[in-house]
């Protein structure tokens, strides 16, 4: 079974997961609830922010493989013109 990290560290399931193994895990070893906090925190922050990378990267690329109507018939202009320029020197 293959698993899909992209999917996983993109879930708040997954981050939620994660702390909510920490956090009991610092406390049974003896660390104060105050850390156990801090470190769900920034578990959760982190999680956060991979989670907006990924997915931005995910629409930047879908965006770059898959033009919409209106970016196409920009870049058809845009070649036309180009094509004309190199005709006329």
């Amino acid at each position: 079974m293959k698993i899909n990290w992209k999917q996983k560290l993109t879930s708040r399931k997954f981050w939620a997961a994660v702390a909510g193994f920490i956090t009991p895990l610092l406390i049974a070893l003896g660390k104060t609830s105050e850390t156990a906090t801090q470190v769900t925190a920034v578990i959760m922050s982190g999680g956060a922010l991979i989670a907006y990378i990924i997915g931005e990267g995910i629409v930047d690329y879908s965006r770059n493989t898959n033009p919409t109507l209106e970016e196409t018939n920009e870049l058809e202009e845009l070649e036309e013109v180009d094509d004309a320029e190199e005709n006329t020197h």
